[in-house]
Formats: C-alpha cells, structure tokens, sequence
C-alpha cells in the first residue's frame, strides 16, 4: 500500500511539473480573461483629507524573501509635503508582531520623522476623534477591524480607507508575467492576495461596514518595476531601506525572472499623495468564494467586479509618469 503510494505521488508530481512546462499563456500571466477594467467610466477619487494614518506590517529585509515596499511607502508618505502622518500602528504580517514594531520605528528614526509610531490601532480612536482622516492599510485589516467595531461612531471620520488588497475573479498573481527566466522551467512564483489572506473576516467585517473603501491591488503594480540602477539613484537618501532590498530584488531576478520587483505597497503610498496617478474603476465588492480558479488555489477571496454604481474604487492602472513622480520624492 504505501509502495502503491509513493508510485501515485511521483505520477503526481511530474504531472504537476509536465503542467508547469506548458507554455499556456493564461497561465503563465495569471490573466484568465479577466473583466476589462475599462468596461465602465473611469471614476476620480473625491478629494481626500491631509490628516492620514498608516496601518503597516512593515518588516523590510527580516530575511531574503521578506518584500521592502512598506518602508518606500512609509518614506514617501513622511517626505511628503502633500500629507501629515498623524500617527503610524503596528501589525503581523510580513514578520512577527515585535519585528513590525523595531523595523518601522528604525525606520521613522531614520528618516529623521516624529511621528508617533504605536503597537496597535488604539491610539487611532484619539485621531479620528480629532477630526477626519484618510486611513491608508498596507497589512492585513486586523487592527481597523478591531477599532471599528469597538467604536462605530468613530466612522463617520474616516474618509476613505485606502488598502492593498483585492481581484478580479479567476484572477492569478503571476509576477513571472511569462517572462520565462524563472524558477519551476521559467514558470516563476505564484503570489497570494497577501494582506486578505493574512485575514479574510478582518476584512469581511470592514468591507461590511461601508465605508468609503480604494482598493490598490496586485494590477496597480504590475509594469512599475524597481531595478539595480533605481536602487543605486536612492542609495544616497534611502540607504537604510536600499540596504535592505538587495535579497528582495535577487529574488525576483533569480526565481521570477525579472529585472527589478514590483513595488505594490509603494503605489498605495503614491495615490494617498496624489490619487490622480493611479486610474480607479468604480466596482461592487465582496468576499466569497472564487470559483474561476482551482481547486488547488485558495478561492476565499476579496473580489470586484467593475460595476458604474458600485461603491469601492478599484485603482489597478498607474500612470505611466508615476514611477518618475515617485523617485522624485528619493532624489
């Protein structure tokens, strides 16, 4: 019985690789004929408050695979003259909790900010309080469920939650994007819908609020890439982070095949500065169950559907300038 076994996971497994080898374009770029974004009216953000508070799961450089774009957000959003971080808080997700804390308070540090940066949420109850505020979640929304629920009247301050996270259905997160030079014969990685999958009822209970919510998916991202020479341009003003993106980088060349990596956070950070360089789609959202994918792929997902009456924005096409805009801030 288990020689029997063994013989049936080895056919598996080459299965999966034979699989793996097929030059199948959907694929290899994770586009399942998606809903075209354009197919309703392009929808401007409403104008968004000065007074921002970041949630993040920064953990730049905790290990080789561990993605930077958190501290490039964070250091664009505390250069900028456009907005005033009122306060930063803390949660798991790119590392383990105390991690998130050392690196994003080394961070602020370095950047010579005094913003106040907190455990958790809580003190986010004493900012709405003090007036509106656009709420920007780079990690999993664990936190801003936490403190709307135990203060719905808070709400009413937020003006928009701007969080990373979010698809179309039957949607892939294939970075490789058939570039061919990866790991598994140039198939490359597959990435999750991280910050949802770290906690889908946290964002379940949020969406179910409704609140004014942009969504800056995995789509905002893709053809901004950073490279070698872009990180050597910033080593002068963002050492600190540079030094800690050279895995990060290594491995989207070795095991994705590309260039330089995508910078998903760092666009969230770009459109709270100036919602004008990202294009927004108004869809109707939810968390259900993806049945364009496989079984082997986790389908619980956050999904939207281009929708002219729907209530979210889903901002998943950058400008072509924003990537030149953005390095302005680190020259």
């Amino acid at each position: 019985m288990i020689r029997i076994a063994a013989v049936a996971a080895a056919v598996l497994m080459a299965a999966a690789l034979f699989t793996l080898a097929l030059p199948i374009e959907g694929w290899r770029t994770g586009d399942q004929g998606l809903a075209p974004l354009d197919s309703v009216p392009e929808a401007a953000t409403p104008p968004l408050p000065r007074r921002v508070w970041i949630d993040t799961d920064a953990a730049c450089g905790h290990s080789p695979r561990t993605d930077p774009d958190d501290c490039f957000a964070l250091a664009l959003l505390l250069r900028s003259n456009n907005v005033e971080v009122v306060g930063i808080s803390t949660v798991a997700g790119n590392a383990p909790h105390e991690m998130v804390v050392r690196t994003t308070r080394a961070l602020v540090k370095e950047v010579g900010s005094p913003v106040p940066v907190h455990n958790d949420a809580s003190a986010l109850r004493a900012a709405l309080d003090q007036g509106p505020l656009t709420v920007l979640a780079l990690g999993p929304l664990t936190n801003l469920a936490e403190v709307f629920r135990q203060n719905p009247e808070l709400t009413k301050n937020v003006v928009r939650i701007v969080a990373v996270m979010g698809r179309r259905p039957g949607h892939i997160f294939h970075p490789a994007e058939g570039s061919g030079g990866g790991m598994l014969f140039g198939h490359g990685p597959v990435f999750r819908d991280f910050n949802f999958a770290l906690d889908p009822d946290a964002a379940a209970q949020v969406l179910a609020m409704k609140l004014p919510m942009s969504f800056i998916p995995y789509d905002a991202a893709r053809g901004i890439e950073l490279t070698a020479a872009d990180l050597d341009r910033m080593v002068t003003s963002l050492r600190w982070i540079v030094q800690r993106s050279r895995d990060w980088l290594d491995y989207w060349r070795s095991d994705i095949g590309r260039a330089g990596f995508y910078p998903f956070d760092l666009l969230a950070a770009a459109y709270v500065v100036e919602p004008s360089w990202l294009l927004c789609t108004p869809v109707r959202a939810w968390v259900g169950e993806d049945d364009r994918l496989f079984r082997l792929w986790a389908r619980k997902a956050l999904l939207v559907q281009p929708d002219a009456n729907g209530a979210a924005l889903y901002c998943g096409r950058a400008r072509r300038e924003v990537k030149q805009r953005v390095m302005g801030f680190f020259d």
